[in-house]
């Protein structure tokens, strides 16, 4: 078990600048298989203005999956980060633990965003996990597991106060 720390900023600022100065990042384990390596490399920059470099990382028949949608082929993955980018104002990964056993890792992330129409504009921090499995030196399977409601329903004004009211509820 090796415990990662790394940064990704997907804002439409450059983030290069930001990672080599970033007291969480880590250099990254020459234990961890290459599609792992190139993983956390890419999504420690990810930004709106590098989306291409998913290619690098992704196998042609990904299959990504996370609480809101399921989309199967690089194409698809590709539009559907466009889609969730576009919108971002801010938005930072910290990977905190990889766990690798042969073709498949855990990683252990949180992730700051910030979007105009949630949370008054403020950011959200998330926890979360993803299960990802490499092959051909890429990523072919990814699936995220997170709170949805936390991250999305609780931001939505009207909504997001009745969400946490049913959560109150439902903890008596």
């Amino acid at each position: 078990m090796q415990d990662i720390r790394q940064s990704s900023t997907c804002n439409n600022i450059a983030s290069t600048e930001k990672l080599a100065t970033t007291a969480n990042a880590t250099t990254i384990s020459g234990e961890h298989p290459l599609w792992l390596k190139n993983f956390i490399r890419v999504y420690q920059a990810l930004s709106t203005e590098n989306l291409h470099r998913l290619e690098s990382i992704y196998h042609n028949e990904v299959i990504f999956i996370d609480p809101i949608h399921q989309v199967e082929g690089f194409d698809n993955l590709h539009h559907y980060f466009t889609s969730l980018y576009q919108n971002l104002a801010y938005c930072d990964f910290v990977i905190e633990q990889a766990i690798v056993q042969n073709s498949s890792a855990a990683i252990y992330w949180k992730m700051t965003y910030q979007h105009t129409k949630l949370n008054k504009g403020n950011t959200v921090t998330i926890i979360g996990t993803s299960h990802i499995k490499g092959q051909d030196d890429k990523v072919i399977y990814h699936r995220d597991y997170l709170d949805v409601g936390a991250m999305l329903y609780e931001q939505i004004p009207v909504l997001g106060k009745l969400i946490l009211w049913i959560k109150k509820q439902a903890a008596k």
